[in-house]
């Protein structure tokens, strides 16, 4: 079935194509008709503001172009009015059997239901948490990880070939402290602290005491007696691989697993960097200078050049970001997304200009960012500070409040808005807690589908619906929201926009919570039961679907 949003955005363009022949105009080429569901009850389905922004090329007021557009709108099937609210916006109310078509479609397509395919099977890539390996993940990236999952399944959902990456800060400076922190705790379990001192920008948490305790009972003390620098290598890739099994564990348990895990140190061992140096440099954006490779940033705003290659000749971070940029580009995406902290968002500029300078369209990359979660208990807020080794990782968010609420609460607020995150609502098995609410609705859905079986009930063929059944408004609420998950999920896709999906769910579970302490499903009149377990089965498709799309489990009983 043709989605009820296209047809009828096809239905407004044909209006408006005859307006336009009868005036002797033309409709701009490439306009788009947007279509909103209204903010308000009594508003109708469907509102565009289409003759507002057309009345300057049709030389008339909005509000004469909205009633000419009505006028030829009228007599269309699947609409039952059309209203023109000032300034000139148009209010669509559909039919009765858009409630039949609704429910027809959610049951014939299921998990397919709300699936599009605006992405056409291109490639993208979205590459998210990437959090350097010298600890466990904690809240915040927590946050980026479930924000960049849902918007990958979201992308999935839109017909887009998907494919999750973190990239492993594994190079540099911090992957030496880290080794060091080990090696220091490694001799302090032998005795000999003094022999290692702690590093001044070590790493001070208890897992590096317990990876020290596991070299030391799996090697035994000989690595103590060989010179620091002869075993600081071995100590940082054993800490860093154990960093690394800890972090691929909590996101496994939070329902995040990613396609590729790709190394920084990688884009070392072949030629992909001074490649990417000297594509810089043949474009007119990498020069010498001073004993130097630096990159011409001011060419992009920036208020000063970077340094590319240093006079020692080891390159910068920066350098690393741009090969790996390229290094995208080369597997073949057609689409790169960043999801980066809010403390990244002075470096966005700085990767915009080096995707510009390797030669790549504007719209192929975007930078989300994700701004920070602050902890409460009760509302009290729970402090939180990595270097004194006492921040609250991910792993015991996990343990308290489990992956379902702790997703949910991830992506229920928009990525640019502070979240506070308060673990005692999280935990709550009450109509307060916003993921209970919404599994709440699919566990009284299951409910009443297995009351039904137990009374040898079966859910009936949806040609045998009557629409002229359901005329409570609780039941027109119900399928409004419904019919509304197409379209919610492939805006969610477009703007990557995650929380609109949590939104959704939540307004599709209020809306069958009233339906269900409203009206009987069972033991009412045949033709109305059959039509309200059509219903009920077709929200069941919408809930579940959402939720699938947010990760979060659908229970059958709570």
């Amino acid at each position: 079935m043709e989605d009820k949003r296209e047809k009828l955005v096809s239905l407004i363009r044909e209006a408006i194509d005859g307006v336009a022949s009868s005036r002797g105009v033309k409709t701009p080429e490439g306009f788009s008709i947007l279509l909103e569901r209204p903010r308000h009850d009594g508003q109708g389905d469907w509102a565009t503001n289409a003759a507002m922004q057309l009345a300057k090329v049709f030389r008339v007021k909005p509000s004469e172009l909205a009633e000419d557009i009505a006028s030829r709108l009228g007599d269309c099937g699947g609409i039952s009015s059309v209203e023109v609210a000032m300034p000139g916006f148009l209010n669509f109310t559909l039919a009765n059997s858009w409630i039949t078509d609704t429910i027809r479609d959610a049951l014939a397509k299921g998990k397919d239901f709300g699936r599009s395919d605006g992405g056409r099977g291109r490639r993208i890539q979205v590459e998210f948490v990437s959090a350097n390996p010298t600890g466990p993940i904690h809240l915040g990236h927590g946050r980026g990880a479930a924000v960049g999952d849902v918007v990958s399944s979201l992308l999935e959902f839109a017909g887009w070939r998907v494919e999750r990456e973190y990239y492993i800060n594994d190079a540099g400076l911090q992957m030496e402290n880290l080794g060091k922190s080990t090696q220091s705790r490694y001799f302090a379990l032998l005795g000999r602290e003094e022999e290692a001192p702690f590093p001044e920008d070590g790493y001070p948490g208890d897992y590096i005491d317990a990876i020290a305790q596991k070299i030391l009972d799996e090697r035994g003390p000989a690595l103590a007696d060989r010179p620091l620098a002869e075993t600081s290598g071995l100590f940082r890739d054993e800490t860093c691989a154990a960093v690394l099994e800890m972090i691929k564990k909590d996101l496994s348990d939070f329902g995040v697993v990613f396609d590729v895990w790709f190394s920084e140190k990688s884009l070392f061992d072949g030629d992909i960097v001074p490649r990417t140096v000297e594509l810089l440099r043949s474009r007119g954006f990498a020069y010498d200078g001073d004993g130097a490779v630096w990159f011409r940033s001011t060419e992009f705003g920036d208020d000063k050049d970077r340094v590319l290659i240093r006079q020692n000749g080891v390159s910068t971070y920066f350098t690393s970001d741009i090969a790996y940029l390229e290094n995208k580009y080369e597997r073949g995406f057609d689409r790169l997304i960043y999801v980066w902290g809010a403390d990244h968002h002075g470096y966005v500029p700085r990767i915009r200009s080096a995707n510009k300078a390797i030669g790549a369209s504007d719209d192929s990359l975007e930078v989300m960012l994700i701004q920070f979660v602050s902890l409460l208990r009760d509302g009290v807020p729970v402090s939180m500070s990595k270097r004194a080794g006492t921040f609250v990782t991910l792993r015991e968010v996990l343990d308290e409040v489990g992956r379902d609420a702790a997703r949910f609460s991830f992506v229920g607020r928009k990525c640019d808005s502070h979240l506070e995150f308060d673990l005692e609502v999280a935990k709550r098995t009450t109509m307060d807690n916003p993921v209970f609410y919404v599994q709440y609705a699919h566990a009284r859905i299951c409910s009443i589908m297995r009351e039904a079986a137990s009374r040898g009930i079966e859910v009936p063929d949806v040609s045998a619906i009557d629409p002229e059944a359901l005329s409570d408004p609780s039941e027109a609420r119900l399928a409004k929201e419904i019919s509304r998950f197409p379209d919610e999920a492939r805006k969610a896709a477009d703007n990557l926009e995650p929380h609109r999906i949590a939104f959704y769910a939540t307004d599709l579970a209020e809306a069958f919570h009233s339906f269900y302490n409203s009206q009987k499903v069972l033991g009412c009149e045949e033709r109305v039961m059959n039509a309200r377990l059509l219903l009920t089965a077709s929200a069941k498709v919408a809930i579940s679907n959402a939720l699938s799309l947010l990760g979060i489990s659908a229970p059958e009983r709570m």
